[in-house]
């Protein structure tokens, strides 16, 4: 059955079932934005995981677009770091065309996000030796300069019981480390992290890229919303 929200609705993949997430998503979008979700079961954080994901994702955007999506985000950024930069976008042009919808992944907000702040030079952290290999490698290939991309070596079903505080921790000695840093990218989804992104541009001086803030900034920018929230950082305060 199709269905509309007043302002758009947007159909959201997700790879894993954890909690948390799609929650802070919904509360930070506006009123009238519709969110229609499909979550798969990564459950490892494996390489083999990631890749036998992706094919999935073509037949839940299909599915959602069949329900009447104005807008399809792929949520889970190895799945489609395993493309390149490159590949990644060739294969969601694909999709588009055969689809008819807009889509894109959260590896596409993210360079988005920074090159509107006009970032270059990138650090950041992640809670997966993996994915923070993969980060390297795309955001390299995207034309950045990563100057630091830490991993919190934890187990990747338990990264959602790392504290803001530790992360907060953890970055303030990579950003000290590298003082010429332009932004931060706080990547991953497990983690929750909305009450010290204020505080981590406050005290360092540059913006601060997390998931879900880039996430609502970009659906709001797609759907020609624009409702700017304070106290979540630059992204979402001015909503650029």
């Amino acid at each position: 059955m199709a269905f509309s929200s007043w302002r758009g609705t947007v159909g959201l993949i997700k790879p894993t079932m954890r909690p948390g997430g799609l929650e802070e998503l919904i509360r930070l979008l506006p009123e009238g934005i519709g969110v229609l979700p499909i979550l798969q079961n990564v459950r490892a954080g494996t390489h083999d995981e990631f890749v036998k994901a992706l094919p999935a994702y073509y037949a839940h955007a299909r599915r959602l677009v069949e329900a009447g999506v104005d807008l399809v985000h792929h949520s889970g950024t190895p799945p489609f770091m395993l493309r390149g930069y490159a590949g990644e976008a060739k294969l969601i042009r694909k999709w588009e065309r055969e689809l008819g919808v807009p889509m894109f992944t959260a590896n596409q907000m993210v360079v988005r996000a920074f090159r509107t702040f006009g970032a270059r030079r990138i650090v950041g952290a992640s809670y997966s030796p993996l994915q923070n290999r993969m980060t390297i490698g795309y955001l390299t290939e995207a034309g950045f300069d990563v100057l630091a991309m830490e991993p919190i070596d934890v187990p990747f079903e338990k990264a959602g019981e790392l504290t803001p505080e530790q992360v907060y921790a953890h970055v303030r000695k990579i950003v000290l480390a590298h003082p010429k840093a332009q932004a931060i990218y706080l990547q991953g989804n497990a983690w929750r992290l909305l009450r010290i992104v204020q505080m981590m541009e406050d005290d360092f001086g540059i913006p601060v890229i997390d998931t879900d803030c880039c996430l609502s900034w970009e659906i709001q920018t797609r759907l020609r919303v624009r409702q700017p929230r304070q106290g979540l950082g630059r992204l979402l305060r001015e909503m650029p």
